[in-house]
């Protein structure tokens, strides 16, 4: 709102500072905002991921809405066991809220969702079990669904028939388990109306792709291992603006590895991580492109890619916002750096070795539409007038009727300035001042002062003028004139929000057509971001190459290191390893307390986990066989929650390796069996042992690490190749004892303990006595107290008898001196005697 007021014989007022703010919009440059604004406007909710599940003669259906990028991936059908070992694995790597499946199901699913069902403790919670009828899984219902469906990515102008072929091109109809799932996930989505619950109902849920994913040539590698390896560590977030969040990565391989400059390459980074993969040409092609960025002259390609990489923002969060109409000015902006950078990496991309095959996808598939959204935004979007008035603005020369309505509303000022004065000649000569204001939705008004004599309403009634309301001492009327100007002019404001509202539609419409290129780009772009994170790291830590020879069945790694600890130690001892043949398949590592046998367990299991990801590896060499699995029992992840002893979760986590590691797997074993007693320990970790080694030529690839020399000592394993046995080396030094950290063959004739135990700080009388203790048992001797001690007991059992005998006052009447002999004297006798 502005207004304009004039005083008789004087100059026109000028307009009112707190009414013309509300109308004009300011013509001073309005800087732009900070990129920590930007991704605060950017930001959403967690992720949740809906899933849908179809089990039948041995066929698995899988398919799931994630609405972080409103797409819906689906799992063309894949045989799975009756024990449905490939859906646990699914469940486990997304964690949906709601799992939907049929009410007609079979047996071995039923077992399967209720066991699903009462895992109260599950991380980070178990989800909801959603039965839908079996009618709503029919398949030719599900296909006209899929057909209905109101998708973004289709062009408005394709017929029904084109329609049926495009979507033919991503979804496999032949699939039909996998066809019934994505009908009935539709279902669930419509009933639930995720993400537009309070949108009027004839919104759809945003569906702005379809994904395929596989779960073939994956390494199986559950949450223990996971978390013993440090490959993913959660911490709470030190910042209390962090408090729901929560959770932040610490020391983890994750956390040293991730150097991605866009949210989406994280995301995938992480993918990559929870699916390490065999499939050889997947991981070279991720070599190829890590080696190309760690060649010298490459550096600054690099660099400049990761700059470009910066600005590819959340696409996915943009489009779904242009689909509900939902989009903010903010969002504009930041589509118009995600577009114009990826332009700029298609261009850099053209000029790398198209020999390299996401080079040539990123110079092939960035499109001409990438430039023609780019030059779009840029030629209507005014972003600074967007941004000045907090909504979409469109640049001049743009349209004909919104630009004359515009300078209309730029001119209206002095306008209204000349028809207050002629409003004035016609008033009551009283009246001292008067103006002509427009108000948006309501138009054109006269304002005028309110005069001491007008208190009641009917002294507001002026001749010639209607009464509209009265506000801040001012009261406000329409007249014949500005009844003319509502006429002639209109309610401007308004015509012209609508106008740009009509372009902003038509904008969205032009680029959610197009939104097939932009959801590509985010696919690439973030694969680019990943490689290039890594290609840092490798550049930084010193890593190299790794090879793959699908005929080797295990590893072998030359001078290997651990990522994490030699970034935390001053000075790390690399160390080999090898299981590639059948001999040694079985490792048995001894040594002292503190001199690496763990670390060495763990930098075996890492550098194979990296290879398997597709990353360069801590080691001078390494070369990497089919392995199919990798199982760990190293570190008890103990917790009330789960109601389990320790000892129960080591068993739970060697039984899992003993049902279901092949000759392909690597199982990691860390003092198994020190839970328990001794004897039984030894014997577990014995029996486990022998089960392996008689499978000969089909044992796994096994690494164990134990301070049990009786395992040895007494022959408990049999004599052959399959057993080797190495140890951690060590000097002994007068009283001290030298650590090498290296890993020779051979078996440790003692464990030390005694060292550690003075390198933890613990008296040396205690130590001696331990040392004792340890020599008779050995011995078989008998264990007989320390004489000394024995008697600095008795003395002071007999020095506190003596004391309380002194406090007695033998000439109390009341004093019993038979029960002072019989509750304290005869008890203490007995233990000094």
């Amino acid at each position: 709102m502005f207004s304009v007021g004039t005083i008789p014989g004087g100059t026109p007022q000028s307009p009112e500072p707190g009414a013309a703010s509300a109308s004009f919009p300011s013509l001073a440059p309005v800087s732009g905002r900070g990129e920590a604004e930007e991704e605060e406007d950017n930001e959403q909710e967690p992720a949740e991921i809906y899933l849908c599940a179809l089990w039948t003669s041995g066929y698995l259906g899988i398919a799931y809405y994630d609405t972080s990028d409103s797409t819906i991936h689906f799992m063309p059908d894949a045989p799975d066991h009756e024990s449905l070992k490939l859906l646990q694995r699914v469940l486990d790597e997304i964690n949906p809220r709601s799992v939907v499946t049929s009410a007609k199901q079979d047996e071995n699913m039923t077992r399967f969702l209720g066991k699903l069902a009462s895992q109260e403790h599950r991380e980070p919670k178990r989800p909801e079990i959603v039965f839908l009828p079996s009618v709503d899984f029919g398949l030719e219902i599900s296909k006209q669904r899929l057909l209905a469906g109101n998708y973004s990515f289709i062009p408005d102008s394709m017929t029904t028939t084109e329609k049926i072929l495009f979507l033919s091109s991503i979804i496999p109809f032949d699939c039909l388990l996998t066809v019934r799932a994505l009908g009935g996930l539709l279902k669930f989505l419509g009933r639930r109306r995720i993400g537009v619950e309070l949108e009027d109902y004839n919104v759809s849920v945003p569906i702005l792709g379809f994904k395929k994913f596989v779960l073939t040539h994956l390494v199986s590698i559950d949450q223990d291992t996971y978390s013993v390896l440090q490959i993913f560590k959660s911490e709470s977030h030190p910042s209390v603006y962090k408090v729901a969040s929560g959770l932040k990565e610490g020391l983890s391989l994750f956390g040293i590895l991730n150097r991605c400059h866009c949210k989406w390459g994280q995301k995938l980074l992480r993918l990559w991580f929870t699916r390490p993969t065999h499939d050889l040409g997947e991981l070279n092609s991720r070599l190829d492109v890590i080696q190309f960025f760690l060649l010298p002259q490459n550096l600054d390609m690099a660099q400049m890619l990761h700059r470009l990489l910066g600005h590819i923002k959340n696409v996915p969060l943009i489009l779904k916002r242009m689909k509900l109409s939902h989009t903010k000015v903010s969002d504009w902006q930041v589509l118009y750096k995600t577009v114009y950078s990826a332009l700029g990496l298609r261009d850099a991309c053209r000029s790398l070795p198209q020999s390299i095959q996401l080079f040539q996808d990123i110079a092939q598939e960035f499109s001409d539409d990438l430039h023609h959204i780019a030059s779009l935004i840029g030629k209507v979007v005014d972003f600074e007038g967007s941004l000045a008035e907090n909504r979409f603005t469109v640049l001049p020369n743009i349209d004909p009727e919104i630009d004359e309505k515009k300078r209309r509303l730029m001119g209206l000022p002095s306008f209204l300035t000349e028809v207050a004065r002629k409003e004035l000649e016609n008033l009551d000569s009283r009246i001292p001042s008067c103006s002509v204001i427009y108000i948006p939705l309501i138009g054109f008004l006269l304002c005028i002062p309110r005069l001491p004599f007008m208190v009641e309403a009917s002294d507001f009634e002026i001749e010639g003028l209607d009464f509209m309301f009265l506000s801040e001492e001012k009261l406000h009327y329409r007249s014949a004139r500005t009844k003319e100007l509502d006429a002639l002019l209109g309610d401007l404001h308004c015509d012209i929000r609508d106008q740009e509202t009509l372009l902003m539609y038509q904008l969205q419409c032009q680029v959610l057509a197009r939104a097939a290129v932009l959801t590509r780009v985010l696919d690439l772009a973030s694969r680019l971001d990943v490689l290039l994170a890594l290609a840092s790291a490798a550049r930084d830590y010193g890593y190299s190459r790794p090879l793959y020879s699908p005929q080797l069945l295990g590893v072998r790694i030359l001078n290997g290191r651990h990522p994490l600890m030699e970034l935390c130690a001053r000075t790390f001892v690399p160390n080999s390893a090898e299981c590639g043949r059948d001999k040694g398949r079985i490792k048995v590592i001894t040594g002292p307390n503190s001199s690496g046998k763990s670390i060495y367990l763990k930098q075996v299991g890492l550098i194979t986990f990296m290879a398997l990801v597709g990353s360069f590896v801590p080691a001078e060499e390494a070369e990497i066989g089919a392995v199919d699995a990798i199982f760990t029992r190293i570190h008890s992840c103990e917790s009330i929650s789960l109601g389990l002893s320790t000892f129960m979760i080591d068993l739970n986590q060697v039984a899992k390796a003993v049902n279901n590691a092949t000759k392909q797997s690597l199982v990691l074993i860390d003092e198994f069996g020190k839970g328990t007693n001794t004897v039984d320990g030894l014997a577990l970790l014995a029996a486990v042992l022998r089960h392996w080694l008689a499978l000969g030529p089909m044992c796994p690839h096994i690494f164990v690490a134990t301070n049990f020399l009786s395992l040895v000592q007494l022959q408990l394993l049999p004599q052959g190749p399959l057993v080797q046995y190495l140890t951690m080396e060590t000097c002994e030094d007068g009283d001290d004892l030298v650590f090498f950290y290296q890993v020779c063959e051979g078996i440790a004739n003692a464990s030390h303990a005694s060292y550690t135990a003075a390198q933890a700080g613990l008296p040396g009388n205690l130590i001696a006595r331990g040392k004792e203790v340890s020599d008779l048992i050995r011995s078989g001797k008998p264990i007989k107290p320390v004489k000394e001690l024995l008697k600095e007991k008795q003395m002071e059992n007999c020095q506190t008898l003596v004391d309380k005998f002194l406090k007695l006052d033998l000439e109390d009447p009341n004093l019993d001196l038979d029960i002072f002999m019989s509750q304290e004297v005869l008890p203490a006798a007995t233990g000094i005697l």
